[in-house]
């Protein structure tokens, strides 16, 4: 056994030891709650950078404070982000899943796909996921899962390819996002506090982050195939999620594929079509399909189950599965019914989150991180990777992109300036740090969820079973990501449309 894998080993059973998730998250509220009411009479000496006051720790573990918690309890687990998009979006799967449609699809996508290809294949389609907003995590993640265990792998090595690609190379696209210009925004504001004649275009990391694309690709098919699977073969499968049969498709499922995937290309020409008017009602402000306030963006979820539901109610009517709308609706149920112990763990997830950003610790913990960096007076190389460990250990804690970078940007981006870097440059570091650790931190909102997913298959596995399987992802997609931006940096190659690396 070589060092890094019993090193892994060790990080595998500290892991494990961890309570129970749901459990996890109720100690995690507990300590938050403590740590508010140690630090709130404590000078902080710093500014908010959202609103420029003094940044001041709000004591949680007062009258007021718990009964706010209470009468909260409810609102804030229905505004915990990956809620609503998670159960929408699985409402609609659930139905193609019910029906057969996706497990057909999938065994007919295995009578063309190499066994050896099933790695690249599943981290390339969570890459383009990103595109769909979250969607990625509703469906490429646990469909890895599956497509691995139909072609004789181990399930757990499918969903970390996927994880992989969906979380772990988070920014890594390249197709133009939302995500994009919702972080551009923020860039903008913090480069006017030096210069507010400054712009920044909402594409300037976009030759860079898709370049990365293939470096996360092939680095991600490498650790799949030579790190991940080897260790996942000592998980035993033991679980009561699907499986999928191989075996030569009947007529009727052959028929009902035709007729499932015909509707699926009717609704994406629909679709098309639609966009593509340059009065269209889906476009934004400025006419862009892709800004934050594009109605496209803001329907990906609906679509996703509009998708689910006419593809799945076209094939299971085709090939005989279902006959009436009350076989729709045990599909529907069905959904739910998976969904259960996730619903528990973003109950106690959504409290904890809640209490964390109230009392301004979040705040408080990015924002001194930020002005440390700047205490250190690094060289310009030096405090670019400063910005990279920042943001990388940041979001261990925060997992929203924009409430991290609605932190850091002010402090980050101004130093750097007055460094002499260019806005742009730091926000492609703040970028690689914030992509490469989503997958190794349960309090990213979706890890529970991909919890969820490995305990379909694996009932032993927990929260260090699955970080162990992801850290090398992690630590992997940072090293090679860093030096791809030194690599653009030293060869002067832009990182996007009208981004320089130096300022002025």
């Amino acid at each position: 056994m070589t060092k890094a894998s019993r090193w892994l080993d060790a990080f595998e059973r500290f892991g494990n030891k961890l309570p129970d998730p749901s459990a996890l998250f109720v100690l995690l509220t507990l300590a938050a709650i403590g740590a508010s009411a140690l630090l709130s009479g404590t000078p902080c000496g710093m500014r908010d950078a959202r609103t420029g006051e003094e940044l001041v720790v709000l004591d949680q573990f007062t009258f007021e404070g718990l009964i706010a918690l209470g009468t909260n309890l409810v609102r804030n687990f229905a505004a915990f982000p990956p809620l609503g998009l998670v159960l929408v979006a699985m409402l609609g799967l659930g139905v193609a899943d019910h029906s057969g449609f996706i497990s057909t699809s999938l065994r007919g996508l295995l009578g063309l796909t190499p066994r050896k290809l099933l790695s690249p294949i599943v981290i390339a389609a969570g890459i383009l996921s990103h595109s769909a907003v979250d969607a990625g995590f509703v469906l490429v993640i646990p469909l890895g899962a599956l497509v691995f265990a139909a072609a004789g792998r181990h399930p757990l090595a499918g969903l970390a390819a996927g994880f992989a690609g969906v979380s772990g190379g988070f920014s890594a696209n390249p197709v133009p996002s939302s995500l994009d210009a919702l972080v551009q925004g923020i860039t903008q504001s913090a480069a006017a506090i030096v210069d507010p004649a400054r712009a920044v275009n909402p594409l300037c990391n976009w030759w860079f982050n898709g370049s990365a694309t293939v470096f996360v690709l092939l680095a991600g098919w490498w650790i799949t195939d030579k790190i991940v699977e080897p260790r996942a073969r000592r998980v035993p499968v033991d679980g009561t999620g699907e499986s999928l049969a191989l075996g030569r498709l009947s007529e009727s499922e052959r028929s009902g594929l035709w007729l499932g995937h015909g509707m699926l290309a009717v609704l994406s020409v629909a679709l098309v079509w639609l966009c593509a008017r340059p009065d269209s009602a889906l476009r934004g402000a400025d006419g862009s399909l892709t800004a934050q306030d594009a109605p496209l963006m803001q329907l990906i979820v609906p679509l996703l189950f509009l998708a689910g539901l006419v593809s799945g109610i076209a094939f299971g009517w085709r090939a005989g599965r279902y006959r009436s709308h009350r076989d729709v609706m045990v599909g529907f149920t069905k959904s739910m019914e998976g969904m259960a112990s996730y619903l528990v763990m973003a109950f106690f997830a959504a409290q904890f989150i809640a209490v964390f950003l109230q009392s301004n610790l979040g705040a408080l913990v990015a924002t001194r991180g930020a002005q440390a960096l700047r205490a250190l007076e690094l060289s310009p190389q030096l405090t670019v990777f400063g910005v990279i460990a920042i943001s990388a250990g940041v979001n261990l804690l925060i997992g929203s992109c924009s409430a991290k970078w609605a932190l850091l940007a002010p402090v980050l981006v101004p130093m750097g300036m007055q460094l002499g870097l260019s806005p742009e440059l730091v926000q492609g570091a703040y970028r690689i740090g914030d992509s490469t650790t989503n997958i190794i931190t349960p309090l990213m909102p979706y890890f529970p969820l991909v919890v969820t997913y490995c305990q379909r298959h694996c009932k032993s596995c927990g929260i260090g079973t699955l970080a162990a399987l992801m850290l090398p992802y992690s630590l992997i997609f940072l090293t090679l990501w860093s030096a791809l931006l030194v690599f653009f940096w030293q060869l002067g190659i832009p990182l996007g449309p009208g981004a320089p690396y130096t300022y002025p």
